[in-house]
């Protein structure tokens, strides 16, 4: 591993962005997104995914220009079309929106169609709960690696969903997680590392349990809590896919395999105004008294301690921002290659 710090990384994504036609202003703020990825430690959806980002702008799959458009808006909701642009671009002009809509109505809920891949869901959940507001965030994953329960024909894929909320003296709670048991993510990103996944992760198309992460297309990932997680997947989809128009089902382009079909994935943002309901400060304080009874609940044999959601990411925050973010030397070597093609200077 070597380490590299926020604003190196946020820059050099940048350059890359700008040297294959993205327009400054919008390659220092997808820079500074993926980079934030890497820097909460969902690697997953951070620099790793850039050179299949590159690819499929270079191969003419997204559009460098985007203009967005206003589908359909009332007071408390808006459907916006993202012109195929780059997904982290999409969901900041959405998140954005939905924020602005908040203030004045209490509520609001955006949809986006033609979009892409967007990174990790807590980067928009947590743009709301900055500015005193929750933040509830849905998408259809870029490739179905998941089938109905009980099926074998991938129709669903991971489709996550995150919620944010304040809080004052504790880092915020934020939930962030796949309906599948593991994000495709890790398993790509454990394949790079070298490393076997854990059962439980996916299983063959015989049921049995598939641990090595290079034969990830001979079998699909299980959702959590069987059924349910199936479930889940399903809403969530319908939610940010089928209501908004965006793909959904067979209709879903694999982004990791085809760099050319236009996607048309889907999203959907909820900012809630926490004064609508109470006070913000002192909505933040009882955040902050949910943390310290949680905290300090009896914790079963051979357990240290009781774990909030968002805690670790805040504190792989911190250490990252003090020691910088630790890049596998595959990946280091495969980002060089790519700079070098670019022709911009290399990490």
């Amino acid at each position: 591993m070597t380490n590299i710090s926020h604003s190196d990384l946020a820059a050099f994504i940048a350059r890359c962005l700008g040297a294959c036609g993205m327009p400054a202003a919008d390659a220092d703020r997808v820079g500074g997104m993926m980079a934030r990825a890497d820097l909460m430690g969902q690697e997953g959806h951070g620099v790793f995914r850039l050179p299949m980002y590159i690819q499929r702008i270079r191969a003419g799959g997204m559009n460098m220009s985007p203009e967005f458009k206003v589908v359909s808006d009332r007071t408390a909701t808006a459907l916006i079309d993202g012109d195929n642009g780059m997904g982290h671009l999409v969901m900041h002009h959405a998140t954005e929106l939905a924020m602005e809509k908040a203030r004045n109505a209490g509520v609001a809920w955006v949809g986006a169609r033609h979009s892409n891949h967007a990174g990790p869901a807590s980067l928009y959940a947590m743009m709301p709960a900055q500015e005193d507001m929750i933040g509830i965030y849905m998408a259809v994953a870029s490739a179905n690696h998941m089938p109905p329960w009980g099926g074998t024909e991938m129709l669903l894929g991971t489709n996550p969903i995150a919620i944010a909320l304040p809080s004052d003296k504790f880092p915020p709670i934020v939930l962030d997680m796949a309906t599948t048991v593991a994000a495709y993510g890790k398993v790509k990103t454990a394949a790079l590392k070298g490393e076997q996944m854990p059962e439980g992760w996916m299983v063959d198309r015989n049921g049995a349990p598939l641990t090595d992460p290079t034969k990830s297309a001979d079998g699909f990932l299980l959702p959590i809590g069987g059924p349910k997680g199936y479930g889940l997947s399903l809403i969530f989809g319908i939610l940010a896919g089928v209501l908004n128009g965006a793909a959904f089902g067979r209709d879903v382009v694999d982004f990791n395999a085809d760099a050319v079909s236009t996607t048309n994935t889907g999203h959907m943002i909820l900012a809630l105004d926490i004064k609508a309901f109470t006070d913000p400060d002192t909505f933040r304080a009882d955040i902050d008294a949910v943390w310290t009874q949680m905290k300090s609940s009896e914790t079963l044999s051979g357990v240290d301690e009781v774990r909030l959601p968002g805690e670790r990411m805040h504190s792989v925050t911190q250490t990252r921002l003090k020691d910088g973010i630790p890049l596998p030397e595959a990946l280091r070597e495969k980002l060089g290659l790519m700079a070098d093609d670019l022709g911009v200077a290399p990490l």
